[in-house]
């Protein structure tokens, strides 16, 4: 059993507490929370700065962190793209230790838990032995063929099969995009998950997506004939490019939207309109890495939006940390406050990925792993804030 304290205790789920106390037990389970005043100090570990709970990173590809510093900055989604497929293939070995490194990246960053994107069987190993806890997204895609669908669910059985559920461990089929997936496919998708599932898919990450859904035009047209691939049956909606989502979509299931770096308010709305088990998962040094732009989250927080933190993968980050995400976000939109980036990071994302029970919030009951940032009174987010995982 060990005792902590710090200036501030960040339950999350209630008002901060000075100087508070928290008791667990050497399995990380939280036994008790007191105010410094109601507790006997003695044998508490006492530091400066405040405890959180463990970050929820909602989006990240492990599979892609042998990627690091290969694929330029600034170049936009479309070549972005064209990039990641030129480096699909490395040696096995070289592909294990990158996702081995990037695992434990994450969790000396004080993570605890991912939602992972998944092509491929390439993490399974790591994810089934490692400390952090994953909800694995096997993702698919056609390329908006219709008659694809069928072999598409075929060919990725092995990925799913291949993905455990033990450690704790969650799974779905998901969709990659609005612009990559079938009608037939997004039904078929919709058919063979379990109810409760979280379905991710990345939206509207470029104006070229919604361009392609609005009128059929813009650098998808280039982008899919430089494949071979015809859009002859495709026929744009006028809508935007979540619009396509949410009507294939099942609306029972909790859905995380990715990126959403063009998202409006409309869209917004017209989500929350369409189910109340919508996430965000924001992912800002990502779309800064490849599009040189980030959302407005002020959308989102006028429409209640319930907000989420990724990391992406190390082809488009620096860096797997969702402090850093959290610091890039208050640098350039400072008016959103540390303890709303704190819910994004932490509770948000935890129900997002199904894991609220457990983890998010410091609660009697949960193991969420402990956080210790060395921030001071006006709890300011810089360059010079850091995490130590005490949990």
């Amino acid at each position: 059993m060990r005792k902590l304290s710090a200036d501030y205790i960040f339950p999350v789920d209630g008002a901060p507490i000075p100087e508070g106390i928290i008791v667990v037990d050497n399995k990380g389970k939280i036994l008790e929370i007191d105010h410094s005043d109601t507790h006997d100090r003695s044998g508490v570990e006492v530091y400066d700065g405040v405890i959180v709970p463990g970050f929820i990173n909602t989006h990240c590809h492990l599979e892609l962190s042998h990627m690091k510093g290969k694929v330029d900055t600034g170049t936009g989604l479309l070549l972005f793209l064209q990039s990641v497929v030129a480096y699909r293939d490395f040696p096995e070995a070289v592909i294990q230790e990158a996702i081995d490194r990037a695992d434990q990246e994450m969790y000396d960053a004080g993570i605890v838990a991912v939602g992972d994107i998944s092509n491929k069987l390439d993490t399974a190993k790591r994810k089934a032995e490692s400390a952090v806890r994953y909800y694995t997204f096997v993702e698919m895609f056609d390329f908006l063929q219709e008659s694809w669908a069928e072999k598409t669910v075929a060919d990725y059985q092995p990925v799913w099969e291949g993905q455990s559920n033990g450690n704790g461990n969650r799974k779905s089929l998901v969709p990659h995009a609005p612009y990559t997936v079938s009608k037939n496919l997004f039904a078929k998708i919709r058919s063979l998950n379990p109810a409760g599932s979280t379905v991710s898919i990345h939206n509207q990450e470029t104006v070229h997506e919604d361009n392609l859904f609005l009128s059929k035009s813009g650098g998808f047209l280039d982008f899919y004939d430089a494949f071979n691939i015809p859009l002859d049956e495709f026929q744009p909606s006028k809508k935007t490019a979540i619009h396509y989502a949410i009507e294939n979509m099942d609306p029972t299931c909790r859905t995380l939207f990715v990126h959403n770096t063009m998202t409006t308010a409309e869209d917004i709305q017209a989500a929350h309109a369409w189910s109340d088990q919508v996430y965000w998962a924001t992912c800002a040094n990502a779309n800064l890495y490849i599009e040189n732009r980030m959302p407005f989250y002020k959308h989102f927080i006028d429409n209640n939006a319930k907000m989420t933190i990724g990391t992406d993968s190390l082809t488009s980050n620096w860096q797997l940390s969702v402090l850093e995400e959290m610091k890039t976000i208050a640098h350039y939109q400072s008016y959103i406050t540390f303890e709303q980036l704190l819910r994004w990071a932490t509770l948000n994302g935890a129900e997002a990925l199904g894991f609220e029970a457990d983890l998010g919030s410091i609660t009697v009951g949960k193991t969420p792993g402990l956080n210790l940032l060395n921030l001071e009174e006006g709890f300011e987010l810089t360059r010079e804030t850091r995490v130590q995982r005490l949990v």
